[in-house]
C-alpha cells in the first residue's frame, strides 16, 4: 500500500524555523512535492524536488526562506522552513508523482500528483 506520511508542522513565532518530513512507503517516486492551503485559500505550490536529480522549484513566496532535500535511503523528503511569516501559516501537503516533470511549470501543477498526504499544520504567530 502506497502511503505518504508527513510530519514535523506545529507552533512557531514569526522569524522562527520548523522542518516537515514526508516519509514514502509501497514504492518509490519520480518527484515529491509541498503544496499548502491556509485558511480561505486555494491549495499552492511551495516547492518541489526530483527523487533522481535533486533538482528544485520554488515558489517565488518562498523562495531563499525554504529548502526542499531527500534522503534516499529513509525514501524521505523534507521541507526546511526558516524565517517564517504569518502567512505561511496553512495546512502543508506532500504529493508525490510517478512519472517525471518535464516542461515549464510542470512541478506547480497539483493535478499532476499521484499520491497526496493527510497534511499537517504549520501555525506562525506574530
Amino acid at each position: 500500500q502506497v502511503q505518504l506520511g508527513e510530519s514535523g508542522g506545529g507552533l512557531v513565532q514569526t522569524g522562527g524555523s520548523l522542518r516537515l518530513s514526508c516519509a514514502a512507503s509501497g514504492r518509490t517516486f519520480s518527484s515529491y512535492a509541498w503544496f499548502r492551503r491556509a485558511p480561505g485559500k486555494e491549495r499552492e505550490f511551495v516547492a518541489a524536488i526530483s527523487w533522481s536529480s535533486g533538482s528544485t522549484d520554488y515558489a517565488n513566496s518562498v523562495k531563499g526562506r525554504f529548502t526542499i532535500s531527500r534522503d534516499n535511503a529513509k525514501n524521505t523528503v523534507y521541507l526546511k522552513m526558516n524565517s517564517l511569516k504569518p502567512e505561511d501559516t496553512a495546512v502543508y501537503y506532500c504529493a508525490a508523482k510517478i512519472v517525471g516533470c518535464s516542461g515549464s511549470g510542470c512541478y506547480a501543477r497539483s493535478g499532476l500528483y499521484d499520491y497526496w498526504g493527510q497534511g499537517t499544520q504549520v501555525t506562525v504567530s506574530s
